[in-house]
């Protein structure tokens, strides 16, 4: 069970070490969009529409992995904005930054390797933060860490975007099965289905909008909130219906 998110929320553990998980994406940083980008791009690109950045804006990403959120936030900020990247490996920094200089926008953004629960930015100075398939790498005890950090970070109408495998009560059974995989394999099957929703509310989050979808018949919530104490009125960036997506290669919605 895990204190504080209800009895009936049991969900797993994630045992590795922060110096595990940089080595494990080290060495899969070169092949990670051969094993992922077709099933996590749809969702990724559906958060990034969601939080639908400005021109001008500054962004923070957490776990940018290859990139290729980095070019898309980049390219809404404009020569404006500012985006900053911070992601525990450096062989993910690596395929992040070649993508960036491919695509123009590297003067933009700037690349920080370090831990999520621990963000080098001053606080109150970014207008959206934006995390994809990476809040369900940090082990329970550090969710709370991480998103106090991004509460931090974020201006008083500030917003953020979680992009995560969802569970809701015990799950279903493809969520269990799932779940037993992680715990016999966790070191391969690194990320487990937490609960997003209330993770984000436990620790002050108002949740603005939610699109649920579905990944390997695994459920996928794509969440837009905003603190819930932070000044303002401002819930969610305005949307444009003509915005394109910026992500390399088109996806249908699965």
């Amino acid at each position: 069970m895990n204190e504080g998110y209800g009895e009936d929320r049991a969900w797993t553990r994630v045992p590795r070490s922060k110096e595990e998980a940089q080595a494990t994406y080290d060495r899969l940083s070169r092949w990670y969009d051969l094993l992922a980008a077709g099933s996590e791009g749809p969702h990724v690109e559906a958060g990034i529409r969601m939080l639908d950045v400005q021109e001008g804006e500054r962004v923070l990403e957490i776990g940018f992995g290859t990139g290729r959120g980095l070019v898309a936030l980049a390219q809404d900020a404009g020569t404006s904005g500012r985006v900053h990247g911070l992601d525990i490996s450096s062989g993910m920094a690596r395929e992040a930054r070649g993508r960036l200089e491919e695509a123009g926008v590297d003067d933009r953004v700037a690349l920080m390797l370090g831990d999520g629960a621990r963000l080098p930015l001053a606080g109150g100075s970014i207008d959206a933060v934006f995390m994809s398939f990476t809040l369900e790498l940090f082990d329970t005890p550090r969710l709370q860490p991480v998103l106090n950090g991004c509460a931090r970070v974020l201006r008083p109408d500030g917003r953020l975007c979680v992009v995560s495998l969802a569970k809701q009560g015990r799950g279903s059974a493809t969520v269990r099965l799932y779940e037993w995989v992680h715990e016999m394999l966790p070191r391969w099957v690194d990320c487990r289905p937490i609960p997003v929703r209330e993770v984000l509310e436990r620790v002050g989050f108002e949740i603005v909008e939610i699109d649920r979808r579905s990944m390997w018949t695994l459920p996928v919530y794509v969440l837009l909130a905003r603190s819930a104490d932070g000044a303002g009125t401002v819930t969610a960036a305005p949307k444009h219906a003509d915005k394109r997506s910026r992500m390399e290669g088109d996806h249908d919605d699965e």
